[in-house]
């Protein structure tokens, strides 16, 4: 397999790019024998950096394509093929790691399959079969799918670790820091989420503050789908901590079992008894007890690639099916609709849970359609966004996205990462669509329509 990532003179990335890719290069199946070789090259080329899915996107393309084409030849419904060899708790993913929980990869793939057969036999009025496509005037249409996964935390024998410091306030409110990156995923609501849940605090009370590295402990990197996990677990050891030191306090003043107190509503209660929060927090600073304290989370211990054991803490899983139409006139590739659903352990925030599927789905259409960086003698060609062309609200399809909840013993209330995944399948199931729909696979990213109309009009199976 080659793959770029982290190409030029620097190459910093490549390696670990890579490392990814083979990692996953099986996809989501148990396969008992594989052996995968993947190759950097060094190019004069611009430096280039991560990319949502880190080299997972990239073999998850060639996985889930050749996944429909080993179904054609063996004669196999592609549907059933994926059902029948799909990960599932127990199986041994290809560096030797037995999912022990939180594999929901089945569930995700049943929910994206029966919405797809109910959205076809309800616009066509016939039984839906997968890679029967459809003709209405110049244009031809049909749904393609592909499943992926991708692992949480950084894996592969690191310290992954993050750290969270607390204070408490005699206004009733709270603020939770760390120095870990919002770039969009929504990690202050996730925060506040964990840390309100834990002291008994409406969300609009507690603050979150971010990235500022004097004044916050190291959260790591934003990367590896590891916020929610590893920040997010942290921000709820550090509330535990303080809602043990707010129960010992309170207990005292009460005159009740500190483990029988429930923080509920911003109150801290047991049998009649009660007292604010803000309450607490006065005693707290009457006795001179500090009202801040700092934890450091450090995730299960993963092994390196190539020693065995689990290389990694948790892995979320998707299934996507994708409705195109492809013009035979022009060849040009609109996605009209995607159904999706990911198991991404436990939704912290439902709402900006949705937003990131709806980006990365959103974002890995462009990968599959627009989105090139042409290099002419080591210049680059899209030297500004016109050029590059992204995918904009033009692009964006219909969306039916399922949440599938299969917690993960580790994680914060059992969540899972979702940044990644939410981009890595609909690639494949895009270009699955496009097979199903003219009979030519695309082999080369970003579908070129010029070619793709090339290989219509002269009967080519491919484009490479």
């Amino acid at each position: 397999m080659e793959t770029g990532g982290g190409g030029g003179l620097l190459g910093r990335l490549g390696e670990k790019v890579l490392t990814r890719a083979t990692t996953h290069a099986n996809g989501p199946y148990d396969v008992p024998h594989a052996k995968s070789d993947c190759f950097a090259m060094y190019t004069n080329n611009v430096p280039a950096g991560a990319f949502r899915g880190f080299g997972v996107t990239q073999s998850c393309y060639a996985v889930e394509m050749t996944i429909d084409e080993l179904a054609e030849q063996l004669q196999i419904d592609p549907i059933e093929l994926r059902r029948m060899n799909a990960l599932r708790v127990g199986s041994v993913t290809n560096t030797g790691q037995v999912l022990t929980e939180s594999v929901g990869l089945t569930e995700c793939f049943d929910k994206v399959v029966e919405a797809m057969k109910i959205d076809y036999e309800r616009e066509r009025g016939e039984p839906f079969i997968y890679g029967r496509p459809w003709k209405i005037g110049g244009k031809n249409y049909a749904w393609g799918i592909a499943i992926g996964y991708k692992n949480t935390g950084l894996g592969g024998g690191a310290n992954d670790c993050a750290g969270a410091e607390i204070e408490v306030y005699a206004n009733g409110t709270t603020e939770i820091r760390t120095s870990s990156a919002e770039i969009g995923q929504g990690l202050p609501g996730v925060l506040a989420a964990v840390v309100a849940e834990e002291l008994g605090l409406p969300i609009e009370r507690v603050n979150v503050f971010l990235s500022d590295t004097d004044l916050t402990p190291n959260g790591g990197p934003t990367t590896a789908s590891r916020q929610t996990y590893v920040s997010g677990n942290a921000a709820r050891h550090a509330a535990i901590q303080m809602r043990e030191v707010m129960a010992r306090v309170a207990a005292e003043r009460l005159d009740v079992p500190p483990d029988a107190l429930k923080f509920e509503n911003g109150r801290v209660r047991h049998n009649g008894k009660s007292a604010s929060f803000a309450e607490v927090v006065e005693w707290m600073q009457a006795e001179g007890r500090a009202t801040k304290l700092t934890y450091e989370y450090t995730a299960p211990e993963t092994r390196p690639l190539g020693q065995g054991g689990d290389m990694h803490v948790a892995f979320s899983y998707a299934a996507h099916a994708a409705l195109v139409e492809v013009d035979t006139e022009t060849g040009q590739v609109k996605v009209l609709k995607v159904i999706a659903a990911h198991d991404i352990g436990r939704a912290i925030n439902p709402l900006a849970l949705q937003g990131q599927i709806d980006g990365g789905i959103v974002m890995g259409i462009g990968n599959a359609l627009t989105e090139e960086f042409p290099h002419e003698k080591g210049v680059p060609w899209a030297q500004w966004l016109a050029r590059y062309k992204m995918p904009s609200i033009k692009h964006t399809p219909q969306i039916k996205s399922f949440i599938v909840e299969h917690e993960v013993s580790s994680g914060p209330f059992g969540a899972k990462g979702v940044g990644e995944i939410s981009s890595i399948p609909i690639t494949p199931a895009i270009t699955n669509a496009i097979y199903n729909a003219v009979g030519v696979r695309v082999r080369r990213l970003p579908v070129d329509q010029d070619a793709l109309l090339r290989a219509m009009k002269h009967g080519d199976k491919s484009v490479d």
